[in-house]
């Protein structure tokens, strides 16, 4: 399984990525071992996910979040938080 997630980071601003174990890669953003954006914005929290069959589709879905804007983040992890 592969997934697209945003996290919200301890200054407010929104982080994107894929990864294929979820747990671990936020665990390490925590740890500071993750990306160099989110080393010095700890803690993060994971606010938003989709899980993907294919790496491909994963990445284009990747590809396509990042370029939403930050408004556009804000509702879709909205409707993600009323749904989950």
């Amino acid at each position: 399984m592969f997934y697209v997630y945003l996290l919200k980071c301890a200054d407010g601003t929104l982080y994107g990525g894929y990864t294929n174990d979820l747990e671990k890669r936020v665990q390490m953003h925590n740890a500071g071992k993750g990306a160099k954006y989110t080393k010095s914005r700890l803690p993060v929290s994971l606010v938003y996910c989709e899980a993907f069959e294919d790496k491909r589709a994963a990445l284009s879905r990747e590809w396509h979040l990042k370029r939403l804007s930050r408004k556009e983040k804000l509702e879709l992890i909205e409707k993600y938080e009323r749904n989950t």
